[in-house]
């Protein structure tokens, strides 16, 4: 027994930890119920689910703001803390959870202006406000109770408040501060996995947008979120500031305006449509882009995406870009239209703004919308993604192995989900399942780090550039995407299916002109239209990741107005189409045979699309520069102002 009080500090700890969770339990339902009107159709089910997300979202709160107690109550010291000690110890406790509560409450009451949970962008809103005094007063007069419910939930924690103060063993005194430094030591993984969200191999720890994992409506992702969460997760995160290039809107929009207000010139054409990402898949390794490289030495590693371009009746561009240089840059550039600039939209302070995107407007139109990606739910934060734009359905590795058609997890690739071949060919039998006409997007996996290709194939993709060991698993996708056309195309919905083909982003590098700032970019942008109606060959015109969703929307006559940083490529002459990206604090504008370089007030240097190493700096000497620039800050202006003020779809 005399030993057993030596793990007393650790069961004290988590015995307060256990009140913490109270406490932001007691947060989250004062939100929910001050703001209870725009959450009165919320089903009790679904409720429960946003709760179970919460406490996740609490835990890292929790954890971070707790640190130092936990540290403190932990400390290896070699005698019975003094009673000031204890004192300090349990004000700080108190004291910090009470602050959590108290910016909760703050937030219910302010969540019905900004409709999404307080980040530290607030302070950059309101740093030259002089009238808060007078509002913050207001409001206080007025919800009384949230005071009255601070005070008593603060005396609570003083009452409840354990003592983690194990009693020292005068004949063994270093057995107290050995096993406390025991318990710090085993604690310190528990509480890493707890600040990240889990112990999953995603590549980065939970973030805001992540909401969006238990929600049904972007609205919800407040019920799910805490404010210190979302606070701690945007402390110098919050890049997006709004620039005033231009003074008035009506003269900003005459310069560009993203909102496209189509005027089809034919009836609505109910085709199915398929959007396939391919990981890493840059127009470096597809020869078909590539021959006039012949004399250096290249050889391409994509055969079947070679056929498709030069023979297979593929539409694609010369100039193809992507908008940003990570998965979830691609993400919102691909199926909503919106680009990568200065931070990754879906891990700002916005990301729980309203969105729209190809599922959401085809699902207007009577489409059943699904989105397919072999890792776990939630990897990559693309089931997030996927809910918050509106798709309808979301099939992840769990839902693969739970299919008896499949191998289930024995075509796991032992590191982030079902290898690209077996995936794709259950990506074809779950369309054949979906009702006609379908849209689904498919984001393949296997060509990434670690670069590793499944077992059956190692002998027939062997290492054959020990610098470049993307090739072989760029070698195995692009087989499996073989296999993958030749299951669909016994498909009865073959035939009135359109395909968009792009990557990403791009990824290892063995030629110069790749290496470059706009090379470094250079992904493919592929339509095959079975049917012939889109046309197929390649074109000398500019395209990026931006332009799928216009494209295919102005090719099935869709007539409803909708918002995307991109240009409907069927429809818009070769000399006016453009591609936009962001480098390191310089957006890149490509437009007129030129790449301009701008990093926020100056044009830096201006390259002739010709001059693949961007080694001659024209700038000054370009007459398209100015118009250029023109444009180039209308884009930004238009991106900055609608992404902080929740203006991404239309009618806002």
């Amino acid at each position: 027994m005399k030993h057993l009080r030596l793990l007393w500090p650790l069961c004290a700890m988590l015995l307060d930890l256990g009140l913490a969770y109270v406490v932001y339990f007691v947060a989250r339902m004062a939100f929910y119920i001050e703001n209870h009107a725009l959450y009165s159709d919320i089903a009790w089910s679904h409720f429960a689910e946003l709760l179970r997300g919460g406490v996740v979202f609490d835990t890292t709160a929790i954890l971070y703001t707790n640190a130092l107690w936990v540290l403190l109550v932990l400390l290896p010291v070699p005698v019975r803390p003094s009673a000031v000690y204890s004192r300090v110890c349990r004000a700080l406790f108190v004291g910090v959870n009470v602050v959590a509560l108290t910016a909760g409450l703050c937030d219910a009451v302010y969540f019905r202006y900004s409709m999404r949970r307080t980040t530290t962008t607030i302070f950059q809103e309101f740093q030259h406000e002089g009238n808060l005094g007078g509002i913050f007063l207001t409001e206080a007069l007025s919800h009384w109770y949230f005071f009255l419910l601070a005070a008593l939930v603060g005396w609570a924690l003083w009452r409840l408040y354990r003592e983690p103060n194990g009693q020292a063993d005068e004949r063994r005194r270093w057995l107290f501060p050995t096993v406390r430094m025991v318990t710090l030591l085993a604690f310190v993984p528990f509480c890493v996995a707890g600040m990240r969200g889990g112990w999953t191999r995603d590549i980065r720890p939970i973030t805001i947008s992540n909401a969006n994992n238990y929600c049904d409506h972007p609205t919800e992702a407040a019920l799910v979120l805490n404010t210190p969460f979302a606070l701690i997760r945007t402390i110098g995160k919050n890049n997006f500031e709004v620039v005033a290039y231009y003074s008035s809107r009506e003269e900003l929009e005459r310069v560009y305006d993203p909102v496209h207000r189509p005027v089809p010139s034919h009836p609505f054409r109910k085709k199915n449509v398929v959007v396939i990402i391919i990981e890493s898949f840059g127009r470096e390794y597809i020869g078909a882009y590539n021959r006039h490289l012949a004399s250096q030495g290249y050889q391409g590693f994509t055969p079947f995406t070679d056929s498709l371009i030069e023979r297979g009746g593929a539409l694609t561009f010369r100039y193809s870009y992507c908008n940003g240089r990570k998965s979830i840059d691609g993400m919102p550039s691909i199926l909503s239209g919106i680009p990568m600039f200065v931070e990754p939209f879906f891990l700002s302070p916005y990301s729980v703004n309203d969105v729209s995107g190809l599922a959401d407007c085809l699902g207007q139109k009577g489409y059943q919308t699904a989105f397919f990606h072999g890792a776990e739910r939630g990897s990559m934060g693309f089931m997030a993604f996927a809910r918050a734009t509106k798709f309808q359905h979301y099939y992840g590795r769990e839902d693969y192995a739970a299919d008896p058609r499949t191998g289930g997890d024995s075509d796991f690739d032992g590191w982030w989900g079902i290898s690209d071949e077996p995936f794709m060919q259950y990506f074809c039998q779950k369309m054949s399942d979906m009702h006609e006409p379908f849209m689904t997007a498919l984001f393949t996996l296997s060509s990434h780090h670690p670069f590793r290709v499944p077992d059956p194939y190692k002998d027939v993709f062997r290492e054959e550039n020990p610098q470049m060991p993307i090739y072989k698993v760029i070698r195995y996708t692009d087989m499996a995407l073989q296999h993958f056309f030749a299951a669909a195309r016994r498909q009865p919905w073959y035939a009135n299916t359109i395909f968009a083909i792009t990557s990403d982003h791009t990824n290892q590098s063995n030629f110069d002109a790749y290496r470059s700032d706009l090379g470094g970019f250079a992904s493919p942008v592929i339509f095959v239209d079975p049917s012939g109606q889109m046309g197929s060959g390649m074109r000398d015109a500019i395209a990026q990741q931006t332009d799928i969703m216009p494209t295919l929307l102005g090719h099935l006559g869709y007539d409803r107005p909708y918002l995307s940083f991109g240009v409907d490529l069927l429809a818009t002459p070769a000399d006016s189409t453009w591609a936009v990206n962001y480098l390191e604090g310089t957006y890149q504008y490509v437009k007129h045979g030129y790449v301009l370089q701008f990093d926020g007030q100056e044009t830096r240097a201006v390259y002739s699309l010709s001059d693949s190493l961007m080694r001659h700096n024209l700038v000054g000497r370009v007459p398209q520069q100015q118009q250029m620039e023109r444009e180039l800050k209308a884009i930004i202006q238009q991106y900055m102002e609608r992404m902080t003020e929740n203006r991404l779809v239309t009618g806002k």
